[in-house]
């Protein structure tokens, strides 16, 4: 039996996943939240073997729980289960420690299927996300690595908070610093690698950290 835990802010959504779901013999639900910070707190009390994670919540969103979880219940996995297919949402999820993602458009079978998957250890993307990570990289394949040697060691940190998906106001209050200090690293880190966005600077440092 596979335990899965729900998270995502609308209960309409909830309420039909578990209706799907419950009709295959080997998935349980045995618990719901409504955001990140109550997912946490279910995850770390439910202990399930899969989360179905939605990204965009209030109070905390899924990338932030997702990260927190992968520190505090490492063995838990995470699926994400959403509307949103930009690409760093994607890349910042699976950064963060997310096993998969998958839009809510997925027939309920493919889903099914998928949890039993993540829950073995595989890596599920839904239709299109992975060409899109692939386009993510191929921009960032021409980046010399050497480069990130010559980022001061404070750039260095933020460049690995950003990887493991921290906003500036997060890096922030990690590093002890001014947020405005954040952005100017955060500038600086992409300017001098000739990085477009935090998505490709993620990628990069996931890849070379």
């Amino acid at each position: 039996m596979i335990n899965v835990l729900l998270v995502d802010d609308q209960s309409i959504v909830r309420e039909g996943l578990t209706s799907l779901l419950e009709t295959q013999s080997d998935l349980k639900i045995v618990g719901e939240a409504e955001n990140g910070k109550i997912a946490v707190e279910r995850s770390l009390e439910l202990k399930p073997d899969v989360i179905l994670m939605d990204i965009r919540m209030p109070i905390m969103d899924g990338v932030a729980a997702i990260r927190i979880l992968n520190k505090q219940a490492p063995e838990i996995k995470i699926l994400v289960l959403t509307t949103f297919d930009d690409d760093e949402y994607v890349t910042q999820a699976m950064a963060s420690g997310a096993k998969g993602y998958l839009l809510k458009d997925t027939p309920s079978a493919e889903l099914a299927q998928a949890i039993r998957a993540v829950n073995q250890g595989y890596t599920q993307l839904g239709p299109g996300l992975f060409e899109k990570a692939l386009a993510v990289n191929a921009e960032i394949s021409a980046t010399i690595p050497s480069e990130l040697s010559e980022l001061t060691s404070r750039e260095q940190e933020v460049l690995q908070l950003i990887a493991q998906g921290y906003n500036n106001r997060e890096i922030a209050a990690e590093l002890y610093i001014a947020e405005r200090t954040v952005k100017n690293h955060v500038n600086s880190i992409l300017r001098r690698l000739n990085l477009r966005d935090r998505t490709q600077a993620a990628i990069l440092a996931n890849k070379y950290f």
